[in-house]
């Protein structure tokens, strides 16, 4: 197990600046996962970390120990590809065993640790087969093997699941949740799947044109966002945005909608720092929209919600779940509720919005106020 600390690092490829001084700070046994859109910097970041591309400056310390200068083989990293990168000649036994025979590893220590491997990966029938006889899943958990096997300090993970299916993936998840229990190694995870991250991570970095845009807990990426980028990328459906102003009027504060004074609603209640004439974003999570009182009065404190009039005008079932569109002052309310509930469409009704779960960000900066 190993700390690992990123100070300032940077990266370009020609004329384009892919990492723009990156700083993260992983305890030993954290399982950070790098979240974030295509092209935005995270599988640059982890290749540097392994070794497999150099930064241009800054500095990547593993243990207390600047490893820039250090080849690859050197930094006692284990490195699971999206692509499995098995050898299809070899069984899987020899795809596991490969780099500890090529580190002149002795047979009996070869033999133990490939025991321990397969049995805890539950992988002992598959070790004569070739990997063209295997399941995607199957080929998954030899990649993690031959990781695992050389029992490194830190694991780096590069978008893993993502050539599974659906159903292969929770699997493949939680077992990758239940080997981080068990070994509590430092890892490093990277990937575009805001469910991985949230389920997988001990520390989460969302990052966006290679830059960090928060680094945090799971919780407090989800609670607490510091940007609207984070706010709108981690969620499903993602938070809703309305814009708008805000007003005070003697000790009250009060939330103009754009275009729409008529529909001011108070939000006095909300726990931040507020500003007359501030132009906002006000988000707020679907799932923190509630159409009864009762419901709303369950989750908040001290009757801390406002209610809102709104039109239903979209209705998606998902199994368990629906998505209602909801027209509010000509902008877009989206709520999450129990596909049981019965919701008309094109009907006037009040909605309930929990102040404790609002965000509030500066409509210019886009930063949480």
């Amino acid at each position: 197990m190993a700390t690992l600390e990123i100070k300032n690092l940077k990266k370009k490829f020609k004329h384009t600046e892919v990492l723009k001084g990156i700083n993260l700070e992983i305890k030993d046994g954290d399982f950070l996962v790098l979240l974030g859109p295509s092209g935005c910097g995270k599988s640059t970041l982890l290749n540097t970390i392994a070794g497999l591309e150099n930064s241009d400056s800054g500095e990547i310390i593993i243990d207390k120990i600047n490893v820039n200068l250090s080849e690859p083989s050197q930094r006692d990293i284990a490195f699971v590809f999206q692509s499995y990168a098995l050898y299809p000649a070899m069984d899987v036994k020899e795809n596991i065993i490969f780099g500890l025979k090529q580190r002149k590893i002795s047979k009996d220590k070869i033999e133990s640790s490939l025991n321990k491997i397969v049995e805890l990966l539950k992988i002992t029938e598959l070790l004569q087969r070739k990997p063209a006889q295997l399941s995607g899943g199957q080929r998954q958990r030899v990649a993690m093997g031959r990781a695992l096997v050389r029992d490194p300090k830190i694991f780096l993970f590069d978008e893993p699941l993502s050539n599974l299916d659906a159903k292969l993936r929770i699997e493949m998840r939680r077992e990758i949740k239940k080997l981080h229990k068990n070994l509590k190694t430092t890892m490093v995870y990277v990937t575009h799947d805001q469910t991985e991250a949230m389920s997988l991570g001990t520390k989460i970095a969302i990052m966006n044109d290679g830059k960090i845009e928060q680094f945090d807990t799971p919780n407090n990426i989800y609670n607490n966002p510091s940007t609207v980028f984070v706010a709108d990328f981690v969620g499903s459906p993602s938070m809703n945005f309305l814009r708008g102003a805000v007003k005070k009027n003697n000790n009250n504060f009060f939330f103009i909608p754009e275009n729409s004074e008529n529909n001011s609603l108070d939000i006095s209640g909300l726990n931040m720092s507020l500003v007359d004439q501030n132009e906002i974003l006000f988000g707020i999570r679907p799932e923190h929209v509630y159409l009864k009182k009762e419901h709303a009065l369950r989750v908040t404190k001290d009757h801390n919600f406002i209610e809102i009039e709104v039109m239903p005008e979209l209705h998606e079932y998902i199994g368990h779940e629906q998505i209602i569109t909801f027209n509010f002052s000509g902008q877009e309310i989206l709520g999450k509720f129990s596909s049981s509930i019965k919701i008309e469409l094109d009907k006037k009704i009040s909605l309930f919005i929990d102040l404790n779960s609002v965000s509030i960000f500066n409509k210019e900066t886009k930063t949480r106020i």
